[in-house]
């Protein structure tokens, strides 16, 4: 089959991170990104996960805000009942 030039534009220490690693691994950029194509083809898909490295700052002010209320307990109001908490945050409403 017939090769075919194909340009991509990436960040120069990206590219020459990534060509050392492939080169560690026997293979050159283009190789890499050819066995990049063909699984994604084989998968119909990425062939591996996609996913945010940290949460947003929202989720991760909550979370903060949970690791405090965990370890601080006596800080917080706390309720019998759910209906007694909804009654409470409902009050001025």
């Amino acid at each position: 089959m017939p090769k075919v030039s194909t340009n991509i534009n990436l960040d120069a220490d990206l590219k020459k991170r990534a060509q050392e690693l492939f080169a560690d691994l026997g293979m050159d950029l283009t190789t890499a990104v050819t066995l990049f194509i063909k699984q994604s083809l084989r998968e119909q898909s990425i062939p591996f996960k996609i996913a945010r490295e940290k949460y947003n700052s929202e989720t991760e002010a909550a979370l903060k805000e949970f690791e405090q209320m965990r370890s601080h307990p006596e800080k917080y109001k706390r309720y019998p009942s759910f209906k007694d908490a909804m009654d409470d945050v409902l009050k001025d409403v």
